[in-house]
């Protein structure tokens, strides 16, 4: 052999000589594999690790690993049909993940209530990103019900460490990639960027939907440079002459909160993005700077294992065809109907009546100013399947001393306005958040307009009458408030309880006369604060639900959204979540809306993100609202529709002292399905009981209690 050759070889042989070794090294632990989960998984050669499974249509979906150190990832994915060769959509794939590691305010977290913070502003203080390294190929293989989970040995970025998964799904073809980590460091506060990159793509076009659904498209070129995209669904997609690949995040649990819901550009593509390998790449992303007010990214406590996930969706159609499956998941951002419920949504700071009056006087009108014909927040709930917006407005510093007559002129056009842009299928209701007199923030909502002042002065009396307005209420303390409340039954909670504007309370007013009446419903929901270790959405607020009704009296938690202004273009739906009120009818707004309050204060709804629906819950036949006596092995029933594969259930009750849990495994779900639960659970010594239903994206729905006796 030429000696000037072989020492020119050397390198190589050495580099393959090691890529050998390590393949023979990799382990693939199997001991929780099983054969009936319906996904196959093979290791053809020390190189390789296999896994097929069924999707919906006839095909077979199949993805090939790369065990070999320095190699992509993922060596193919694609399809099949049975006894045919497979078509590749792309071979020779990497998944991506950038991690940003940023430090909390150790005041602030110090100050909150049980350490839960929003107002923070963590892309001010020093941040690192980081990209995510593989450290090692060894696979560990799980079955569990209709899935199958592939965790490759180690991922590291920065001080965080863990584990990267690839979760399969029996039917459908959808694959759930996770960095989970974690890290020793305290006050860390993190965002992820994530997708797929390849050196060599084989795919020749990019496909997405912008925020007003236009479905738009970018040819790939040598010289591609990166583009962040505002998008519809939140989905960038990658299109090949076999087929198209979509990444997409949990639509809910991505998105940590944030007082404006504007598209932020929440997916990019192109080359030399961030911190992203050599290569074209394509995902999602979290701008660190958020709306610029109070951006807190995510909670990442010491010690706690972060999930950074998004999704892969594979199908043999071509970019727009994808979309439109990928759609389905969370039903098009649209809150389907369902027979007998109307939907429901509250606190909104839209301010429309302030710009209503503002553009009046800007355009010298005493009508409806040009552009405010049909706002846009209007079109936005329409076009989201809502029946009922219970607004938030007059969010102002000001508000809680402003003058009597430019509070009535205000208030006046608020019931005005809310009127005219109702109709027979959209009921739009006046509220506010007022924040006076009871402590922290609350909301308030009565069944037909009411005048009230929010500032009471000595010796003026409560209520009087004036031109023009009729009856007008003066409020100066919580026992007016509560006066007012009984007089025109109305109803208050506390908003967002236990952070924010309210971090002591409710628990701080629990023993007052406002909070222990029946006008006093309890308290909101939302996805606040974010934390990725969870498996749910907004624990603080059910934590807070269980602690409400272990205090003794009965109290519902409703479903918030809590933001700013809201326009088409929004990305509002990663924000929102809905409440199904148990209502025939819309009422029309000329003839109130008690029908609306009652069904709120009698607990006959269910809350959810959207994806997951209860249309029916009963404990011993009784709905959620009524009263049950207590007893062994009563049965609850429960009736699920859902999209994303189910993860569990959870029943949830008190006997005033502690809580019990009882969890369901639903990893037996596939997607698309409905399914009607029947249950059992001990209920003696209890005095409440709730559901819980949460999928593999977080996204969840809750019951109200039945009560026992």
């Amino acid at each position: 052999m030429n000696i000037k050759y072989f020492h020119r070889c050397l390198p190589l042989l050495m580099l393959l000589t090691l890529a050998t070794t390590a393949a023979a090294q990799t382990k693939i632990d199997l001991s929780q594999y099983r054969e009936d989960c319906g996904i196959t998984c093979v290791r053809h050669d020390p190189d390789t690790l296999q896994i097929t499974w069924p999707t919906a249509t006839n095909l077979q979906a199949e993805i090939i690993f790369d065990l070999r150190a320095g190699r992509p990832l993922i060596r193919s994915l694609g399809f099949s049909e049975s006894g045919q060769p497979t078509h590749y959509i792309a071979t020779e794939i990497e998944p991506v993940t950038t991690l940003t590691v940023g430090e909390r305010d150790k005041q602030k977290a110090d100050e909150g209530f049980q350490q839960m913070v929003f107002f923070e502003k963590v892309p001010e203080r020093p941040h690192q990103t980081y990209l995510m390294a593989l450290t090692n190929r060894n696979a560990h293989v799980i079955s569990d019900g209709s899935r199958l989970t592939v965790s490759f040995g180690g991922v590291s970025a920065g001080s965080f460490t863990g584990d990267l998964r690839f979760t399969f799904f029996r039917n459908r073809p959808l694959i759930h990639a996770e960095a989970v980590v974690s890290t020793h460091e305290k006050l860390r506060a993190i965002l992820y960027d994530a997708g797929l990159s390849s050196v060599t793509p084989e795919w020749t076009n990019m496909v997405w939907a912008n925020p007003l659904g236009k479905i738009e498209n970018s040819p790939l070129t040598s010289n591609s440079g990166t583009q962040t995209v505002g998008t519809t669904f939140r989905t960038m997609i990658a299109e090949g002459p076999h087929g198209s690949i979509a990444v997409f995040p949990a639509p809910h649990q991505y998105f940590y909160p944030l007082d404006f819901a504007e598209n932020y550009k929440f997916n990019w593509f192109g080359n030399g993005y961030s911190k992203m390998p050599a290569g074209f790449g394509f995902g999602i992303r979290q701008p660190p700077e958020g709306d610029h007010r109070w951006v807190p990214w995510f909670d990442a406590p010491a010690e706690s294992e972060q999930h950074l996930g998004v999704f892969y969706l594979i199908h043999p159609g071509d970019g727009e065809e994808t979309l439109k499956e990928v759609a389905r998941y969370t039903h098009a951002d649209h809150y389907p109907e369902l027979a007998g419920y109307q939907t429901f949504t509250s606190h909104y700071h839209i301010e429309h009546t302030l710009e209503f009056l503002q553009r009046q006087q800007q355009q010298k009108t005493n009508g409806v100013p040009r552009g405010l014909e049909t706002p846009g927040f209007v079109k936005k709930f329409k076009a989201g399947g809502v029946n009922i917006v219970h607004l938030a407005e007059f969010h102002q510093g000001w508000t809680p001393s402003q003058k009597t007559p430019a509070r009535l002129k205000m208030m006046q056009t608020m019931f005005q306005e809310c009127e005219r842009l109702s109709d027979t299928n959209f009921l739009l209701l006046p509220g506010e958040e007022p924040n006076v007199h009871l402590g922290g923030h609350w909301i308030a909502l009565f069944p037909k307009p009411v005048y009230w002042i929010l500032n009471r002065a000595t010796n003026e009396p409560f209520a009087d009458e004036v031109p023009k307005y009729g009856r007008v209420y003066h409020v100066g303390s919580a026992d007016d408030v509560l006066t007012l409340m009984e007089k025109e039954s109305g109803l208050m909670w506390t908003a967002h309880a236990r952070i924010k504007g309210s971090i002591p309370f409710p628990d701080g007013y629990r023993q007052q006369p406002f909070y222990q009446s029946d006008h006093f419903l309890g308290a909101a929901w939302k996805n606040l604060p974010a934390n990725l270790s969870r498996d749910t959405l907004g624990w603080r607020a059910l934590d807070l639900f269980n602690d409400m009704n272990q205090w003794g009296q009965r109290k519902q938690v409703l479903g918030e959204v809590d933001v700013f202004k809201v326009e088409p273009d929004y990305e509002l739906y990663a924000h929102m979540n809905v409440n199904y009120l148990k209502l025939d009818q819309l009422p029309k707004f000329s003839a109130g809306w008690q029908p609306v309050l009652d069904t709120l204060r009698h607990g006959q709804f269910f809350t959810t993100t959207g994806e997951i629906l209860i249309p029916q819950f009963t404990v011993a036949g009784s709905s959620s609202g009524e009263t049950i006596h207590g007893r062994q092995n009563s049965e609850i029933k429960l009736q699920l529709d859902w999209t994303f594969p189910l993860a569990f259930a959870e029943i949830i009750s008190g006997d005033g002292k502690s809580i019990k849990r009882q969890r369901i495994n639903l990893t037996d779900t596939d997607a698309f399905g409905s399914r009607t639960l029947n249950l059992t659970a001990d209920l003696r010594a209890q005095k409440w009981v709730r559901v819980e239903v949460w999928d593999i994206a977080a996204n969840g729905a809750f019951t109200q209690p039945v009560w026992i006796e």
